[in-house]
């Protein structure tokens, strides 16, 4: 296994796929997101794929046309609860166990963000007791 300082950082499309790809590995072999994983792969997959790919290339390297953020279908999670915080840890050990550095981080960073505002939404549209 390299260490976190021979690894490379995130700079191609390439390396967007191989997170993407690592990430959805991780999840679908998971015990507690793995059945929400494969419903997505035996209805969306390769959408679901193409979808990861433009966003996190947009997002990260500015490259692609994905217009904001996927929507929670598409990331084939729940909004709130410890799926999502499951999630975020499930992004953060696919990108250390593949690259390190500054996009490496914002990457982290960014899936972090994401999941406390889909959280955030989340709530809003609870009813309150």
């Amino acid at each position: 296994m390299k260490t976190s300082a021979t690894l490379p950082d995130i700079r191609t499309e390439g390396d967007i796929k191989t997170l993407v790809d690592t990430l959805c590995s991780k999840a679908t072999n998971d015990t507690l997101l793995g059945a929400r994983f494969g419903a997505a792969a035996r209805i969306h997959w390769p959408h679901y794929l193409t979808t990861q790919y433009r966003y996190w290339s947009s997002t990260l390297l500015g490259q692609g046309t994905q217009e904001g953020e996927p929507l929670p279908e598409q990331l084939a999670l729940p909004t709130s609860g410890p799926h999502i915080e499951h999630w975020v840890k499930l992004f953060s050990s696919a990108v250390e166990e593949c690259f390190s550095g500054t996009k490496a981080e914002e990457a982290k960073n960014l899936a972090r963000q994401m999941a406390t505002r889909l959280s955030l939404t989340r709530s809003r549209e609870l009813p309150v007791d």
